[in-house]
């Protein structure tokens, strides 16, 4: 719950006004809309209003909703008991009861129940209901069985309102979830083709209770027996099955519909955007739902080229991590148009990154999370399609980027001659031959101890960089080198000079600078590989240019 900091009383969300009921999300939308005395939002915006508790508790003992609630709680757990993991089954037989009144498929128990639930709500209320709960299951279960209402909610926000008599067409509807958010207006014309014949089923019958009563869903599988191969829709969406390699390839190899070249076996995905796409009018659009590495995969780097060269694809959308039910990687939203013959050709896709929003929140892009993208921009040797890539490169200030690379390696130049000591030479490789101590009766002594960066002092009497600096010696480092090369410090073997303190301590420092000296020439590396590719981008895509004259400005 929220606290309204003006308002003593607690406000809050739609979901949590679910969660107090016992009901779904669409309920309490329902409720919003059938009821007129349902509370006023007392703060919040239109996306997200806000309630007052005192105000929707009262509500709901008004109107006892507690009973409606455990009409569709016992509803949802008689399926369970019914038809276990086939819920699908379940909820065919519950839409097919609703709409024919033959309770056929059902016991009597969760019949009794659907009976019930219609005299409270209406026959559509009780099915987005089913649909909901049957998506909020899959989510918690990480199950891909069924498109999340996160999904849907973006498909539903980039398709934005239809023009009435609008024809949708989901060629992999499963239970109908895109097709309902997509085609919300009664006058819309709902086709759909679903390899399950149970979700099929539900599909068309969840379709017709809410009004669409010419709504047609056939069963079958899309890619090998097209049920629709003369339907061209004005909107086609799509979020394809998972896809292995045994998709039908060797099967359709000549297939007509493959006109941006025929898919490899591992990119059955663009199989999918290829059939959605036949199915879409002159003027029409498809907004299919994509793996992330559809965008980049070797294998597909043809056939999306094809997709910009010809002016078919729209818009990339990343969507924020979260959006799909079985897991936490981002995923795309690729909208294609199929241009009518007097088009005029477009110069660019519109570039989205939600990538960093919260999967619940706003899917308006902001000024950072969008760009225009040239068509020639995207046309090179990977054609990757990864909106953060090319949104990030067109906001991107190559210049000051790249002198302030250049600033910083100049300072970390000057930083290492200071770094490196002046050594004086010394009468030979024989001035340290002196008593010697191991690390072994250094560790038995209670001298040292384990360290992050190797052996620690504890004593006084004892520097330890002087310690870990003689245990790199030559000497040492043979002594603690295995056969296989691999190199560790050996206990019963490393020794080290007799030194006194103050002796000790001096070359401590000179080996301190010496650990400084080579961590600094490898940030340096790094920096210099950083500015040369930031150069070579640069100057490749116009960003920069060669200097105008020797002075290197």
């Amino acid at each position: 719950m929220r606290d309204d900091a003006g308002a003593v009383d607690p406000l809050i969300t739609g979901a949590e006004i679910a969660r107090i009921a016992g009901v779904t999300r669409a309920a309490v939308s329902n409720w919003r809309r059938r009821h007129k005395d349902f509370p006023a939002p007392a703060g919040g915006s239109s996306g997200t209003p806000l309630f007052s508790l005192t105000d929707v508790r009262a509500w709901l003992a008004n109107q006892r909703k507690s009973h409606d609630v455990s009409d569709e709680v016992r509803l949802w757990q008689a399926l369970r008991a019914s038809f276990g993991d086939d819920m699908i089954s379940g909820l065919s037989s519950v839409a097919a009861f609703l709409s024919t009144g033959n309770p056929s498929g059902l016991d009597s128990a969760a019949a009794a129940i659907v009976a019930s639930s219609a005299q409270s709500a209406t026959p559509t209320d009780v099915a987005d209901g089913l649909v909901e709960r049957f998506q909020d299951s899959a989510r918690r279960s990480g199950s891909d069985q069924v498109t999340s209402a996160r999904i849907a909610r973006a498909v539903a926000h980039f398709v934005g309102p239809l023009p009435k008599g609008t024809t949708v067409f989901d060629p992999a509807c499963g239970i109908g979830v895109l097709l309902m958010v997509a085609g919300d207006d009664g006058s819309t014309v709902i086709r759909g083709q679903e390899i399950d014949p149970a979700a099929a089923r539900f599909a068309e019958l969840r379709a017709k209770l809410s009004g669409r009563a010419d709504a047609v869903i056939q069963a079958g599988d899309s890619l090998r027996a097209d049920a629709w191969p003369s339907l061209r829709a004005d909107l086609v969406v799509c979020e394809p099955p998972a896809v292995g390699p045994d998709w039908g390839r060797e099967e359709l190899l000549l297939d007509a519909r493959w006109e941006l070249g025929t898919p490899s076996k591992a990119e059955g995905e663009l199989a999918w955007l290829q059939h959605c796409y036949a199915h879409t009018a002159p003027g029409g659009r498809t907004v299919i739902v994509m793996p992330s590495s559809v965008a980049y995969r070797k294998a597909g780097r043809r056939i999306r080229a094809e997709l910009v060269r010809r002016g078919i694809l729209a818009h990339v959308i990343a969507l924020p991590g979260g959006v799909a039910s079985s897991h936490s990687v981002p995923v795309l939203l690729w909208i294609l148009r199929r241009p009518k013959p007097d088009d005029t050709a477009p110069s660019h896709v519109r570039m989205v990154d939600l990538t960093g929003n919260d999967p619940d929140g706003p899917l308006e892009p902001t000024s950072d999370q969008v760009a225009d993208i040239p068509l020639i921009d995207l046309l090179d040797e990977t054609v990757d399609l990864t909106p953060n890539l090319h949104i990030h490169r067109s906001t991107q200030d190559f210049r000051a980027e790249y002198w302030s690379l250049r600033e910083e390696i100049e300072q970390q130049l000057q930083a290492l001659g200071a770094l490196l000591p002046a050594l004086r030479e010394t009468a030979g490789e024989d001035s340290l031959d002196t008593a010697t101590v191991s690390l072994a009766d250094l560790s038995r002594a209670g001298l040292i101890e384990a360290g992050a960066g190797g052996p620690q002092s504890l004593s006084p009497q004892l520097d330890t960089d002087y310690l870990r600096g003689f245990l790199q010696s030559a000497s040492n480092v043979r002594r603690s080198t295995s056969t296989s090369g691999t190199h560790r410090v050996d206990a019963r073997a490393a020794r080290i000079p007799q030194m006194a303190v103050a002796d000790q301590r001096r070359y401590g420092a000179v080996f301190r600078s010496l650990q400084e000296f080579e961590e600094r020439v490898a940030s340096l590396a790094e920096l210099g590989k950083e500015a040369a590719a930031l150069a070579r981008e640069g100057l490749t895509n116009g960003a920069l240019a060669p200097p105008a004259d020797d002075s290197g400005e």
